[in-house]
């Protein structure tokens, strides 16, 4: 295999449909293109001003992350409004240069109607972070009024070329992208099964083979699950129906990753024999006939894991073909017809009102950081706004921030340490540092979807290296952006906890108020007699339930709590992990479960749904009680009996696990 094609398979394994290869290439080639024009513009007709980069760069930054319309009509309207909100910001931020405490005044105001329109829409949290970093770059920047016309041409070549690398170099392909997504799932289960070999050939079955195997499991759910959106099924095409190929290929993708849990979960009883999952690895049908024959009668669990192992294979051939019969003609969304019925989504001035909670909080945290800022430093204290602003970006809850708030504050420290070198070691080689610039963002912005602390290293050398261009990289410089990052992360942290504070509990709270509904639902729907395709978008809707509520229980293994609550939370979330397993073998095999006795299944349906009533009124109580957890009851899988009342009958078992004194009786 030459060194390409093993790129390209570590780069699908890793990184499905190239999502966040395509994301920093998007970023990076924008900056490049954008200031390559500039400078062409600069030796050629006229010498510009460093705000004029300095406003190209970060709105190439803005538009390749925040403008995520979904027609490139949409996304060309807000970049022009963008655009032109931005070059307003600079010139008010221009205009009032000389009242320095108006001027500082009306970037609060500015941050909290950035931050309170993101309840509009996405096109104004697009607008918001535009308006935001063009009034940080013309406060901090200082361009006169007679550099406006150049920072409107830098703002408006990045909003250009922003437009044109996202719709004609990198486009979005759907096609193309779910093809990708699709080697990715298969990447990955070829992941799982190198893993099972490993560990079959190995004499014991430790707890960092069950993790690593979990893991494994983890990494493909996420790439099934970017296959799956890209399939225009539930909201966006009226009722999926089997026989059309993308109704196919969505039952495909279920299953493909219901066989690979099943052969994970089976294996912790039953490790297969390694020849067996080599040969899976190989493809090679013969040996596995051969292995299969090999196997010892009597060890049913073995027997059972090996079935599941099969019927992974099985489940892999037909979703070849199914990709295969797939056209793009199949993933067109549907026509969409404008609603009669009129919005009632409008914004409330309340304190109920989650986006002026927030909104109020930003603006606190970054007032705050702004005062300290200006106290350690008149020139530089636009660090500390930024680091308060933007460690609120995307958490839910006071843990979250505080998490980000370090992981910005330790990114940053380690990048500075490396920029030091860096801009030492180069010495303001423009030839050297331009390249090595880009190569930097382009990880940043790769690395930005798995880890914010890496963001922030990465463009902190980026800045080092800036800084070692214009010959003023200083360790006292870079010990001062330390600071400031400090202060504004603090302050965010600080205002996370005690201004409207969203405590983990509440988030994760809700989260298993959502998950519970989402099972009510599935359960809901199969009793009414409902199968199929539908109960399959069903149990789709409860997996992401369960990946949001993984999300929101995060938080509480920070390394604060590492001596007294990961293990119990990691038991209490292998329940609803469990149980979200066994609804979607439930889905899976309800349109069999007519065959058996219509009544006492209904029955059963009627105590899972008063079980799940009783956890989704405890919520997040199960993570935060001292409880013990029961121990898993041992089942085989449905690999041999096609029904859905095993699914059914593990559902209850694992929510009852969550109690002690019926976890306990039901082990007896």
């Amino acid at each position: 295999m030459t060194f390409r094609l093993r790129l390209r398979d570590w780069l699908l394994a890793n990184d499905p449909a190239f999502s966040r290869l395509r994301q920093a290439s998007r970023v990076t080639s924008t900056i490049v293109i954008s200031v390559c024009l500039l400078i062409a513009f600069h030796f050629i007709v006229a010498p510009l001003p460093p705000a004029a980069y300095g406003l190209a760069v970060s709105l190439s930054i803005e538009g390749g992350l925040a403008v995520r319309d979904r027609t490139s009509r949409e996304q060309l309207v807000t970049r022009i409004i963008a655009v032109l909100v931005g070059v307003a910001m600079v010139s008010l931020a221009s205009a009032l240069e000389s009242h320095r405490y108006i001027s500082d005044v009306i970037f609060l105001i500015i941050i909290f109607l950035a931050v309170y329109g993101r309840g509009y829409g996405q096109r104004w949290f697009a607008v918001g972070m535009f308006a935001f970093m063009s009034y940080f770059l013309g406060a901090y920047l200082r361009p006169t009024p007679d550099q406006l016309p150049a920072l409107f041409m830098g703002a408006a070549i990045s909003a250009t070329v922003a437009h044109l690398v996202r719709t004609r170099l990198l486009p979005d392909n759907r096609y193309l992208d779910l093809l990708r997504a699709a080697a990715s799932v298969q990447r990955r289960v070829d992941q799982i099964l190198f893993e099972l070999a490993e560990t079959a050939r190995r004499p014991v079955f430790t707890e960092i083979d069950r993790r690593r195997l979990l893991a494994q499991e983890e990494r493909l759910k996420e790439a099934v699950l970017m296959a799956e959106s890209l399939i225009p099924t539930e909201n966006r095409r009226p009722e999926p129906e089997p026989g059309l190929a993308s109704s196919d290929l969505v039952i495909d993708l279920f299953d493909i990753h219901l066989a690979a849990e099943s052969a994970i979960v089976l294996s912790f009883q039953a490790m297969p024999p390694a020849p067996l999952v080599e040969a899976m690895l190989a493809r090679d049908a013969e040996k596995i006939e051969d292995e299969m024959k090999r196997l010892d009668a009597s060890n049913l669990k073995q027997i059972e894991t090996a079935k599941a192992l099969l019927w992974l294979r099985d489940v892999r051939r037909r979703l070849q073909r199914s990709l295969t019969a797939l056209s793009e003609s199949d993933l067109q969304d549907p026509a969409t017809t404008p609603s009669s019925v009129p919005s009632t989504g409008r914004l409330q001035l309340s304190l109920s009102d989650p986006a002026l909670r927030t909104a109020i909080q930003i603006t606190l945290a970054t007032g705050i950081a702004m005062v300290f800022g200006l106290m350690l430093s008149r020139d530089r204290w636009f660090w500390a706004v930024l680091a308060a602003f933007l460690v609120f970006t995307n958490t839910r809850s006071r843990g979250d921030t505080a998490i980000k708030a370090l992981q910005r504050s330790a990114g940053t420290l380690f990048g500075i340490v490396v920029g030091i070198a860096l801009g030492t070691a180069v010495a303001g080689n423009f030839y050297v540092i331009l390249p090595l610039s880009a190569a930097c963002i382009f990880l940043a912005f790769y690395f930005l979807a798995v880890s914010y602390a890496a963001m922030t290293f990465f463009i902190s050398i980026v800045l080092s290296l800036v800084y070692s261009l214009m010959g003023v990289l200083t360790p006292h410089l870079l010990q001062l952006r330390l600071e400031e990052t400090l202060i504004g992360s603090v302050a965010g942290a600080a205002v996370a906890f005690l201004v409207f504070p969203t405590r983990t509990r509440t988030t994760l709270d809700a989260a298993i108020k959502a998950w519970c509904n989402a099972l009510m639902a599935l359960l809901e729907d199969a009793k009414k007699g409902t199968s199929g395709l539908s109960l399959i978008v069903q149990s789709q809707a409860l997996d992401r339930a369960y990946r949001d509520l993984a999300a929101a229980a995060k938080p509480l293994g920070a390394s604060w709590q590492l001596v007294t609550r990961p293990g119990h939370v990691r038991q209490t979330l292998a329940v609803f992990m469990g149980c979200t397993y066994w609804a979607r073998i439930f889905a899976r095999r309800m349109p069999n479960a007519a065959d058996g006795d219509t009544a006492q299944f209904v029955a059963e349906i009627e105590r899972n749904l008063e079980t799940a009533g009783k956890v989704r009124e405890n919520g997040a109580a199960y993570f935060y009680e001292t409880r013990r957890v029961a121990a898993p009851v041992e089942r085989h899988l449905p690999i041999s009996r096609d029904d859905a009342q095993l699914g059914l009958e593990m559902i209850s078992i694992s929510l009852e696990r969550l109690h002690v004194a019926e976890g306990s009786r039901l082990q007896g």
